[in-house]
């Protein structure tokens, strides 16, 4: 068996989406002759754990667990931390820790490539000096750029991130992006990077845990009373990126008019909704903004669940929501193949020209429009409604859906692997 290093700091049981890519490849790489073995924190290093996620860790999986602090949570003194503690992030304490582990575990098990996956800055800084240590072929897996916008706001962070991005692009083995538009993205970036340094390799959906929830699923029948939607993961209330804003007025609007109410108001003539929006990790900014459209008894914030709840309540809702501004249309959020493979409504409010679209309509579903745009964000929410009530929704293609399951991209990781064997030493 052909073994790699992996190296991610989401892993179980920290509650984060990058956690189920990492977790994926762990538990189908071995199918295609590849032996994991995972380098990661402790479980104090994150902010929310799901201890459950732990039993989904196949018993022979090597998992090397590091010593790391938040620097915003155990550093802090009224809230405030050195700079010097958190950079390039807060979690910058478990590099030390993960390069003397990383290098007894190469020197032990003699792993044939390096795999690491980004978001954390520090997780891209203990594989370039592991690589640089032992020669072995690395894959960053970036799942998003350091750099894009506005951010980081502090120019000197800035500065700092955009370093790390481009050395680590230009040192790595190869790439591994997670969409075409951030193929594009970066390749423009970094034009003298050749074409077959690059690999898109999907977020995609975990059949093993759908499985257990396709019998769960409600039917979608006529006069359902109320119409439940529900949005799962992070709002932005700045800018125009993920901002609920445009969203709510909509809402409101359709309430004065009488189209859509309370889930109490449920009639012949108004269409009784119930919309929660779950794990903001803004909850209080975004309550304050429902409460001045006088929304609060139609929509709701609520705390994040464990990522098996989560799935289950896909599979319980009429509909369910996408929220993201045309300046990600690089970027697929990972929560999209999940929502595809639940089998329930998509209302996606995204640029109808980016990846995440692209996916949509590959699947068959048009209830897609801007977030930003109130007039066209009217006019696809109410016949989306519409539809919902009468039982007659566009549903994903199963038939599409079944090739962006992990096991395909963990075989396509796999095979992108056994291209490095002749380099790897």
């Amino acid at each position: 068996m052909k073994r790699v290093l992996m190296i991610a700091f989401h892993y179980p049981p920290a509650l984060a989406s990058g956690t189920h890519r990492a977790l994926s490849f762990t538990r189908d790489l071995p199918e295609f002759g590849w032996e994991p073995i995972v380098l990661t924190t402790r479980a104090q290093a994150h902010e929310r754990i799901d201890p459950a996620q732990e039993e989904e860790i196949p018993p022979d999986i090597r998992v090397q667990r590091v010593f790391a602090l938040d620097a915003g949570r155990h550093l802090a003194i009224r809230g405030r931390y050195a700079r010097l503690t958190a950079w390039p992030d807060r979690w910058s304490s478990w590099y030390p820790g993960a390069v003397i582990q990383g290098l007894r575990l190469i020197f032990k098990h003699r792993p044939q490539v390096i795999w690491s996956t980004y978001p954390i800055p520090t997780t891209l800084l203990i594989a370039r000096t592991l690589h640089r240590l032992t020669g072995i072929p690395w894959v960053a897996d970036l799942r998003d750029p350091l750099v894009t916008g506005q951010h980081p706001t502090d120019p000197a962070l800035k500065r700092t991130f955009a370093n790390l991005e481009r050395k680590t692009i230009q040192h790595c083995t190869r790439i591994a992006v997670t969409t075409p538009g951030l193929h594009r993205f970066l390749s423009t970036r970094y034009p003298e990077i050749p074409t077959e340094k690059w690999e898109i390799i999907l977020n995609g959906y975990d059949e093993r845990i759908f499985r257990r929830c396709d019998a769960l699923s409600r039917p979608l029948l006529p006069n359902p009373e109320p119409l439940t939607l529900v949005h799962g993961g992070t709002l932005y209330t700045g800018g125009d990126e993920r901002n609920p804003g445009a969203f709510l007025n909509v809402l409101a609007e359709l309430r004065r008019l009488g189209a859509i109410g309370s889930p109490d108001e449920n009639g012949p003539e108004c269409i009784g909704l119930r919309i929660i929006l779950r794990a903001t990790a803004h909850d209080e900014i975004i309550q304050a903004m429902i409460r001045k459209r006088g929304l609060s008894d139609m929509v709701v914030t609520a705390p994040a669940l464990p990522y098996f709840q989560a799935i289950q309540e896909m599979f319980q809702v009429d509909g369910l929501l996408l929220f993201q501004g045309e300046g990600f249309d690089h970027l697929i959020p990972a929560k999209l193949f999940e929502y595809l493979r639940a089998r329930r409504p998509i209302l996606a409010l995204t640029g109808q020209h980016g990846d995440s679209a692209r996916i949509l309509r590959q699947a068959g579903l048009e209830s897609i429009t801007s977030l930003n745009d109130e007039t066209a964000l009217q006019a696809a929410l109410v016949p989306f409604l519409e539809h919902l009530r009468a039982g007659t929704p566009q549903l994903p293609d199963p038939t599409v859906v079944a090739g962006f399951s992990r096991r395909l991209q963990a075989q396509k990781l796999a095979t992108l692997f056994d291209q490095l064997l002749p380099a790897s030493r």
